[in-house]
């Protein structure tokens, strides 16, 4: 007898991981190429020796350390392992069969993914001719079955950005019983004065009565965690709390508690690797302009080439010249900002690519 399980998953794609190919430059999965710093590094391996011991599955630590540094009550700050985690606690808290969870398209692979798993209705926004969130469309969509609103900003895999007087703006057409859910898994490589941080703004909506709005954050990225998996979500106290309800317990292994904080404790370190894979951004989204690119301007640690059908032919090519980028086939390709040379091998197979 065959177990039985639920006869939707059959046709639920996996989520697809950027590659790794054995003696190619992975440039696919916006991981820092540098690695974790290595203050991180020695705090890891002198926590080590206590793995034999459960986490502390509430991470109080970190929350306190997270909560001082942000300026907000430690009730309004919960952890997960990986942001990705908490998009998937914040669907579960919000949402019930037949409820709508909405967002752009395209933008983090995970949303559907995940919203079809909890059992809610996804509701995708397509982007703007300019790869931008259509906030207006966005408000349009939404109806009196959506619990929450994803909004990716910056976005992956387009790596534009919302500004503060549009989120302004978006926010007040949203229902107070919408949750909008500001996805910053890449706010430390912003180096727009016009793009809001997310928790600032969350703290000004807060002070006005609107406790709809929560922030994603991830110590994956710019931190270069990844393999350790920890990011957290600051929001209002009962959302909060709720969160915490579907928390899986323990989920935040002990390795990544110490690493987070150590990593927090290397904040100037931190940002000055930031700020120069920002000017790599700049070198190498100037260089593909200038082979004929179409690249619009990304605040994230990577560039999008808005290829169209021929994206999965642009894949095959780099990956003949031992370069791996993540092709969304159809749409385009997102390539990670890496090392110099790590750049300038893809910039040299993008240039054969251009020269066809």
């Amino acid at each position: 007898m065959t177990v039985r399980t639920r006869a939707d998953l059959d046709a639920l794609p996996s989520y697809v991981p950027g590659k790794t190919v054995p003696g190619a430059i992975k440039l696919a999965s916006n991981e820092v190429s540098a690695g974790p710093l290595p203050s991180v590094v020695r705090a890891v391996a002198e926590a080590a020796t206590a793995m034999n011991r459960y986490p502390d599955t509430g991470c109080a630590e970190l929350v306190d350390r997270l909560a001082d540094r942000l300026g907000v009550p430690a009730g309004q700050v919960a952890t997960g392992s990986g942001s990705v985690t908490l998009c998937q606690q914040l669907i579960q808290a919000t949402c019930a069969d037949g409820d709508e969870v909405l967002f752009p398209w395209r933008s983090f692979e995970a949303y559907p993914l995940l919203t079809h798993v909890v059992g809610a209705a996804q509701v995708r926004v397509p982007v703007t001719a300019g790869h931008a969130l259509d906030l207006d469309a966005m408000a349009a969509a939404i109806t009196p079955r959506t619990r929450l609103v994803f909004v990716c900003n910056p976005n992956n895999p387009t790596g534009t950005a919302v500004r503060s007087g549009e989120l302004e703006e978006f926010v007040a057409k949203v229902p107070d019983d919408v949750l909008v859910v500001v996805d910053e898994a890449y706010k430390e490589f912003v180096d727009d004065p016009h793009v809001p941080d997310g928790v600032e703004f969350a703290k000004t909506q807060w002070a006005r009565g609107r406790e709809n709005v929560a922030v994603l954050r991830t110590f994956s990225k710019a931190y270069g965690l990844a393999g350790l998996r920890v990011g957290y979500a600051v929001a209002s106290e009962p959302v909060v709390e709720t969160l915490r309800k579907v928390y899986v317990p323990f989920a935040v292994n002990s390795l990544a508690q110490v690493a987070a904080i150590a990593s927090l404790d290397a904040e100037d370190e931190l940002m000055e690797r930031c700020r120069a894979i920002v000017a790599e951004r700049g070198r190498v989204r100037g260089a593909l302009l200038g082979l004929g690119f179409d690249v619009p301007e990304s605040q994230a640690n990577f560039v999008w080439l808005p290829l169209g059908e021929r994206t999965l032919e642009f894949n095959d090519h780099c990956l003949a010249h031992k370069v791996v980028v993540r092709a969304f086939a159809g749409d385009g390709a997102r390539v990670t900002i890496g090392e110099p040379d790590e750049n300038d091998a893809f910039l040299a197979a993008a240039e054969a690519w251009s020269a066809q």
